[in-house]
């Protein structure tokens, strides 16, 4: 990330997302696993590429003073 600073203009964003254990599509393609692991969020359900988009569109908003952060999109499976 520290290279891509200089080719950033003014106001630019650099967001790193990190895919969990369960990714690659193995969730939404497995009934058995879907259900596991929308038994371990807070809203039941296993995540969808919405709830990932909508986080990252809230991150790219103009206006935006969030720097160095981890942010969890989880659906409250940390809680």
């Amino acid at each position: 990330m520290q290279k891509l600073l200089p080719t950033i203009v003014d106001g630019g964003r650099i967001i790193g997302a990190v895919e969990t254990d369960f990714g690659g599509g193995r969730v939404r393609d497995n009934p058995d696993l879907n259900k596991m692991v929308a038994s371990m969020t807070a809203q039941g359900r296993a995540g969808l590429p919405d709830d990932i988009g909508s986080a990252v569109a809230a991150l790219l908003a103009d206006g935006g003073w969030i720097t160095g952060q981890r942010i969890e999109v989880s659906g409250g499976a940390a809680l």
